[in-house]
C-alpha cells in the first residue's frame, strides 16, 4: 500500500465553514450553497503524475488531448442519485452534487485550499464597477447542452427566479409576510437576495450582466452554474424564450407553472432512468442510457462538451456503505473509493498492499450537533431554553468523542471550538481566544444537573438525536453522548435514519440535529445557516445581533470587517448556544494505484471534482 499523508494548505484569514447538507466528505451531509456542477482541484496524491504547479489549487494541464475506453468506478457512499436538479431541500446531497459536479459546468470552481478559480473553458467575468458592484459574464460561444441547446442567459435568468425573489412571493425574501408560500422549492436565496433585478441582457444571448445590491465578498460564486432552462420551459408547456421573457416581465403566473417542473421533475426513483432528453449535460460527462441499475450509475463522456475532453469514456458512481467500501476497492469492484475516516476503515486499507494508495488530510468539514429552536422543542427558549441547552452541552463528551474516534486517525485532531474558522488555520486561535471562553470543553455532571434544574424541565429529559444512518462514527458519537449524560437526567435516543435530510430534519423532528457542514472558499456562507429564516437554518435558530453581524460582514469586500464581525458571531453564537462544534473532518481517498491524476480537495467537492482527467496507466 502506498500511504500519503498530508496537512490542508494554510488558508486565508476569513475562509468559513461552508455549508453542507450532502456535500461533506463522509457523503451524508447536507450541501453548501454553491450550485450544482461546479468542479473543484486539489494536490496531487500520485507520484507518478505531474505536480501541479507551486501554490496552485486549481486545474491543471496534464496533457489530455482525447478520450480513451474504459470506465473507472468511484464511490463515496450509500446513498443513490434520486435528483438531477441537487439544490432543492429534498436533493441537497453529496450523493446528487458528485453527479451534478460532472454534468453541469459553471463559471467558477472551488481549488484545493478553497481559492476560487475561473473556468476559462466555460467563460469569463469581468468587474465593470466596484460601486456598485457590477460584474459582466460572458458564456463561451461553443458552449452548448449535450442536446445542441446553447448555454445562454436564459438558464441564469430561470436560476435566478429560483431563488425566490419578492415579485414571485410578496413578503416572503423579507419575512414580512409569514403565509407566504415559497414558490420555488431552492436551498439557497443568494442569487435573488444580492441582485434583486436579476440579470440584464437579451434573451438567448450569450452576455450578461449582474448589479449587486451589495458588496458581497462570495460575489464570485453566486453566479456560478444554472440548470438548463430550455428543459422547464418544455416541460412547462413554453418556449425557451417566452419562458426568459416571462421572467424579465415578472409573469408571476408563468414562472410559477414553471417552478412545479423545476421542483418536481428532476427528481426520480433510485434505479428508474429518466428520459435522458430531460437531463442534458453543460459538463465533461452526460448521462449514459441504460446506465442505471441499483447499484450503480454510469455516465459517458459528452461529445458535445466544448471545453478538454475526459480522461476515460466512462465514470461509475457505486453505491456502497462505507464499511464494504475497503473490500471492494481491494476486489477491483471499485477503483477510487471516499469513505468516512474511521479507525477500523483506516487499518483495512493500510493492511491491502502496495495495489492501493491511501491520501489522508485535513478537510473544510466540520462536524457539529444543532439544537431544535421550534416552540414544541424541549431545547427552545420557550421551553428549557439556555439553560437547558447549556445543561447539555455540558455533559456532552466532546474530548472523548476526538480522543476515541479522530485522534487515532489523525494525531493532530483537537476540540473545534468555532464555526466559520478551522482549528489548522491561521487565525483560529485569534477568533476562539475572543469569542469563547471554555465553559464547555470539560464534562461537568454536576453543573449539567444544576442547569437542567435551573430550566424547571422535568427528568427524564427525552432527547432524540437524528442523523443520516448507516454512520458508524455518527453511531458511536450518540452511544458516547447516551453514556454521559444519561447520569445527568437525559435520556438520549440514536433516531439516525436512512432520510434524515430529506425529511426529519426540514421537518424539524429532533431535539438535535449531527451532521456536518463542508467548507470551502467562501466568506460569508454561513449566514444561510444562522440567521432567520434563511434556507439552512433547519433548526429556526433567531437572533437579531446575528442577523445583524452577517448582513454586515455580507455586505462588505473588507478582510478586516471580515475578521471582525466573524468574532462578534461566533461569540453571539456560543453565548446563545446554537449548538456545538466537535471537530474538523480527518479526509480520506483510497485508489488503486494504477489510476493516474487522483488529486484530493481539502474542500466539499470531494475527491471527484477533476474525475474528467482520471486515466488508467
Amino acid at each position: 500500500m502506498k500511504f500519503r499523508s498530508k496537512g490542508a494548505a494554510t488558508l486565508g484569514l476569513v475562509l468559513s465553514g461552508a455549508l453542507v447538507l450532502g456535500a461533506c466528505t463522509s457523503g451524508d451531509d447536507p450541501a453548501t450553497t454553491t450550485d450544482p456542477g461546479t468542479t473543484t482541484s486539489a494536490t496531487m496524491d500520485t507520484s507518478d503524475t505531474a505536480a501541479p504547479a507551486e501554490g496552485s489549487g486549481c486545474l491543471q494541464d496534464v496533457g489530455i488531448t482525447e478520450t480513451s475506453d474504459g470506465q473507472i468506478s468511484y464511490s463515496t457512499g450509500p446513498g443513490p442519485w434520486d435528483g438531477y436538479n441537487s439544490v432543492t431541500n429534498r436533493t441537497y446531497s453529496t450523493y446528487n452534487s458528485v453527479i451534478a459536479q460532472q454534468m453541469v459546468s459553471g463559471f467558477v470552481y472551488f481549488g484545493t485550499d478553497g481559492t476560487i478559480c475561473e473556468n476559462t473553458d466555460f467563460g469569463s467575468l469581468e468587474v465593470l464597477s466596484e460601486d456598485p458592484l457590477e460584474v459582466k459574464y460572458t458564456i463561451a460561444e461553443d458552449a452548448v447542452w449535450s442536446d445542441g441547446t446553447p448555454v445562454t442567459i436564459n438558464d441564469y435568468l430561470l436560476d435566478w427566479a429560483a431563488q425566490n425573489p419578492e415579485w414571485l412571493a410578496p413578503g416572503y425574501a423579507n419575512g414580512d409576510n409569514e403565509e407566504a408560500a415559497v414558490v420555488f422549492d431552492h436551498v439557497s436565496a443568494s442569487f435573488a437576495a444580492d441582485a434583486t433585478e436579476g440579470p440584464k441582457g437579451e434573451v438567448g444571448s450569450k452576455e450578461f450582466t449582474v448589479t449587486f445590491d451589495t458588496k458581497n465578498p462570495d460575489w464570485k460564486i453566486i453566479v456560478t452554474s444554472a440548470l438548463p432552462a430550455h428543459v422547464v420551459a418544455k416541460e412547462s408547456g413554453m418556449e425557451p424564450d417566452a419562458l426568459a421573457q416571462a421572467i424579465l416581465d415578472k409573469d408571476v403566473a408563468s414562472v410559477t407553472k414553471a417552478a412545479e417542473f423545476w421542483n418536481n421533475g428532476w427528481t426520480f426513483n433510485p434505479g428508474e432512468l429518466p428520459d435522458v432528453s430531460l437531463v442534458p449535460s453543460s459538463g465533461p460527462f452526460r448521462l449514459m442510457a441504460d446506465g442505471w441499475t441499483d447499484t450503480a450509475l454510469t455516465l459517458e463522456a459528452n461529445d458535445k462538451y466544448w471545453g478538454t475532453p475526459t480522461g476515460t469514456k466512462n465514470w461509475v458512481y457505486r453505491f456502497l456503505e462505507d464499511a464494504a467500501m475497503p473490500q471492494a476497492l481491494q476486489n477491483g469492484d471499485v477503483q477510487i473509493i471516499e469513505p468516512q475516516a474511521t479507525v477500523d476503515t483506516v487499518a483495512q486499507l493500510s493492511n491491502i498492499g502496495d495495489s492501493v494508495t491511501v491520501a489522508t488530510n485535513e478537510k473544510l468539514t466540520w462536524e457539529h450537533v444543532d439544537f431544535n429552536f421550534r416552540d414544541t422543542n424541549v431545547f427552545s427558549d420557550a421551553q428549557g431554553g439556555l439553560a437547558l441547552r447549556e445543561a447539555f452541552a455540558l455533559c456532552l463528551p466532546r474530548q472523548g468523542i476526538v480522543d476515541s474516534l479522530i485522534k487515532p486517525i489523525n494525531e493532530d485532531a483537537v476540540v473545534m471550538n468555532a464555526r466559520e474558522v478551522f482549528p489548522f488555520q491561521d487565525n483560529y486561535e485569534d477568533v476562539v481566544s475572543q469569542s469563547y471562553d471554555g465553559r464547555f470543553d470539560e464534562v461537568d455532571i454536576e453543573g449539567s444537573k444544576a442547569k437542567v434544574a435551573e430550566s424547571g424541565i422535568a427528568t427524564p429529559v427525552e432527547v432524540r438525536i437524528g442523523y443520516r444512518a448507516p454512520n458508524q462514527r455518527r453511531g458511536e458519537t450518540v452511544a458516547a453522548i447516551q453514556a454521559s449524560c444519561k447520569d445527568a437526567g437525559f435520556n438520549v435516543t440514536d433516531i439516525g435514519s436512512g432520510d434524515f435530510f430529506a425529511k426529519d430534519l426540514v421537518n424539524g423532528d429532533y431535539e438535535v440535529a449531527l451532521f456536518a457542514w463542508a467548507g470551502s472558499g467562501q466568506i460569508a456562507s454561513g449566514q444561510n445557516i444562522y440567521s432567520t429564516g434563511l434556507p439552512q437554518n433547519f433548526g429556526e435558530y433567531s437572533n437579531k445581533d446575528v442577523d445583524a453581524a452577517w448582513s454586515t460582514l455580507a455586505g462588505s469586500l473588507d478582510p478586516e470587517v471580515h475578521a471582525e464581525q466573524t468574532v462578534i458571531i461566533e461569540k453571539l453564537l456560543w453565548d446563545t448556544l446554537y449548538g456545538l462544534p466537535l471537530y474538523a473532518h480527518p479526509g480520506l481517498v483510497a485508489y488503486d494505484s494504477t489510476i493516474q491524476n487522483v488529486r484530493d480537495t481539502s474542500t466539499q467537492d470531494g475527491v471527484s471534482w477533476n474525475a474528467g482527467q482520471w486515466m488508467v496507466k
